[in-house]
Order: C-alpha cells, then sequence, then structure tokens
C-alpha cells in the first residue's frame, strides 16, 4: 500500500514537471515569434539554448524513475523548476537588448552609422549639371566684405585681415569620411501639405522628421550613394538651447574618437530669421531649391581654434565648385569670431539650409545639389 503511495507521487511529480516544461517551451516560441512583431532583437540562440538545457532535464526525470523514495523525485522537480525559471530570464534580457539596438534613433544621444554602405531601397536620383539657374528674389539684400574668384565672403570678424595667402582653397584634409550633425537639431521650416509638423517652439520641433536632422538624413543617403563614409549624429543637443554648443561639444568630440581620420564636420542648421518673410531660395531648372550659406568660425574672439583658416579654405573650395555647377546655391561665407566647436577638425563648418520661410521640399532638393558639389570636391 505504502508502495503504490509513492509510485502515484512519484508519476505525478513526474507528469508536472514535463508540463511545466512544455509550457516554459510554449513561452519561450511565443516570445520568441512576438520579438518580430514588436521589433525586439531576441537572440535566436536563446530558444536554442533553452531546448539543450530542457532534454537533460527530460532525461534527469527518467533516470529518476528507478529511485524509489519520494525524496529523490522531489529533487528533479527543483532542478527543472530552476530550469525553467532561468531560460524565461535568459529571454527576457534577450528581449530587452533587442529593443535597446532597435531604438537608437529615438534615444537622445542618437547615432546612425552608414559607414558599411546600408542603403536604402529608395531610388536616388542624382542632381544634373549643365541646367540654368537663377537666385530668386527675397527681401534680405546680399551682403559681402571680400571677394576671392568669384566666391564671395562677409567678414564679421572684429581682427582678422584676410589676404590672398589665406583664401586659396589649398586644403589637406581626409575626405572619405564625413561626421554630419545638428547643434540647433530643432530648428524647422515653413509648414507645407507634405510636411506638417506641431510645433514645440518658433519654427522649432524636436521630431526629427520635421527639423534640419531631417535635411541631415537626406544629405548622409545622397553622400553614402557617392560612396563616402557617413555618420550622422541625429542628437537633439538644443533641449537647453543656451548649452547647446557645450553639449554638442561633448557628443562630437567622442563620436571623433570612436571614427578617426574623420576630418569634415558639418553642423546643418537653417538660418535664424524666425519669420516666414525670408526665404532665399534658388530656381535650377525646374526646381526650386533653399539657399544654402557656410558659417566659419574663428579664433578672432581670443579663443585657441588652430583650425580656422583651413575650414574657410574648404568652404571656399566647396563654394567655388558650387559656382561652377549652380550659380547661386551658396550666399556669401560669413567669417565671425566665435568658433562654434570647429576647432575640433581641419574641415569643420556650419551650414545654413535654408530659412524660416523655406519648405522642407526645398531644403531637401538642396541637399541633392550640394551632394553633387561636394562629390566633386571631395573625389
Amino acid at each position: 500500500m505504502i508502495n503504490l503511495a509513492v509510485i502515484e507521487l512519484k508519476d505525478i511529480i513526474k507528469y508536472l514537471i514535463k508540463i511545466t516544461i512544455a509550457i516554459a517551451v510554449i513561452v519561450g516560441l511565443t516570445k520568441f515569434f512576438s520579438g518580430f512583431k514588436t521589433q525586439l532583437n531576441v537572440d535566436k540562440n536563446s530558444f536554442l539554448s533553452c531546448l539543450d538545457v530542457a532534454i537533460p532535464s527530460i532525461k534527469n526525470v527518467n533516470q529518476k524513475d528507478e529511485e524509489k523514495s519520494s525524496t529523490a523525485t522531489a529533487e528533479p522537480l527543483k532542478m527543472a523548476l530552476g530550469v525553467e525559471l532561468g531560460m524565461m530570464d535568459s529571454v527576457e534580457k534577450d528581449g530587452e537588448t533587442g529593443a535597446d539596438e532597435n531604438n537608437t534613433v529615438a534615444t537622445e544621444n542618437a547615432v546612425i552609422n552608414t559607414t558599411e554602405n546600408e542603403s536604402t531601397t529608395e531610388e536616388i536620383q542624382e542632381a544634373q549639371i549643365g541646367v540654368g539657374t537663377e537666385v530668386l528674389e527675397s527681401n534680405v539684400p546680399e551682403k559681402y566684405t571680400t571677394e576671392y574668384n568669384g566666391v564671395k565672403i562677409r567678414n564679421e570678424t572684429d581682427n582678422i585681415k584676410l589676404t590672398e595667402d589665406m583664401l586659396k582653397p589649398e586644403v589637406s584634409v581626409n575626405m572619405k569620411s564625413i561626421l554630419i550633425y545638428h547643434t540647433h537639431a530643432s530648428e524647422s521650416y515653413t509648414s507645407s501639405d507634405k510636411y506638417k509638423y506641431t510645433a514645440t517652439g518658433n519654427f522649432r520641433t524636436t521630431d526629427i522628421n520635421y527639423n534640419v536632422v531631417r535635411v541631415g538624413t537626406e544629405l548622409t543617403k545622397y553622400m553614402q550613394h557617392y560612396g563616402y563614409n557617413v555618420v550622422h549624429d541625429t542628437t537633439i543637443y538644443d533641449k537647453s538651447y543656451s548649452e547647446s554648443y557645450d553639449r554638442s561639444l561633448s557628443g562630437v568630440a567622442k563620436l571623433l574618437e570612436e571614427n578617426e581620420d574623420t576630418d569634415i564636420l558639418f553642423d546643418i542648421h537653417r538660418d535664424a530669421i524666425a519669420d516666414s518673410s525670408y526665404a532665399p531660395t534658388v530656381k535650377i531648372g525646374d526646381e526650386e531649391v533653399a539657399q544654402l550659406m557656410f558659417v566659419i568660425g574663428s579664433n578672432g574672439g581670443g579663443s585657441k581654434h588652430d583650425n580656422w583658416n583651413q575650414n574657410l579654405k574648404l568652404a571656399i573650395k566647396i563654394q567655388k565648385k558650387a559656382n561652377e555647377l549652380y550659380p547661386g546655391l551658396f550666399k556669401p561665407i560669413v567669417l565671425r569670431d566665435s568658433r562654434y566647436n570647429q576647432q575640433l577638425a581641419t574641415g569643420a563648418s556650419i551650414i545654413e539650409v535654408g530659412a524660416t520661410g523655406n519648405t522642407m521640399e526645398q531644403c531637401l532638393a538642396s541637399m541633392k545639389y550640394l551632394s553633387k558639389v561636394l562629390s566633386e570636391v571631395l573625389k
């Protein structure tokens, strides 16, 4: 009678263990396949490892069938339950890791690295050369103080007197790698039917699909198409506007440590005139395109900046080529006392894309032509 009770209890325990293992496997499968729906990168090896430990657990139960004591039959139950909890914990951790990796763009310090030519399926239409251009009339007159081989420069520094030697576009920089970022990432444009956004400030939004980050994404796409290594930093550095340059300095310096031999830094902005009345535009062929403007920092304010003249020379070289291909695409280069973090590299600059009166469509179109110019200069 006593032996019969022991056998029945053992069978029940064994049955419960098998049910527990089956449930754990089902849970593992559910989590594994639901990962595709929620875009979590659950490692496929997690499930395989579950089977590796589950099958030995069943084997252990069968081995224990030969034992007669109730104490012995309790040990496989304890062990199997521990295995199942470990399997479920493993799946949960793998799921969390996948979520972090896939949601990089949504984090504050988001970087899109396209150095491995991860091209999109969207077809790239390169800008054509030899088309007519016309600068459309605006209510802001063009001003400049110096001209070098057709490149106009507005020197706003207090102490720097530009010489011909300073303006010769003879530069030595690594042309293959580019870092694009946005100190004032929330700067945006006049809404259009296609690009309507909810403003979080005066012509500002933190939605990277509707601010200058979207413009940087477009330039990244084109430069990648032309074969360049591009790192696009989509971080919103201007959540605290007064600290934006300090924050971008820290972020970009770290990226330069991670991406050695990167000399070309483009800090993409838009002109800060805060109303819709100013929309600097050039017509290229039948397309209306936002005008661009280089802003180059210097050591004129007293801060150490050994790279400023190299930065200016590269901007002149690029703008000279732009004048050949698409006259009017660029407004005069602006040289100022502030450094704008351009001390970090020998090919650093601010590129202001359009102004508050331009639409996103016009600004995205300008990236097509800018990338063509850059591809001609940097190749």
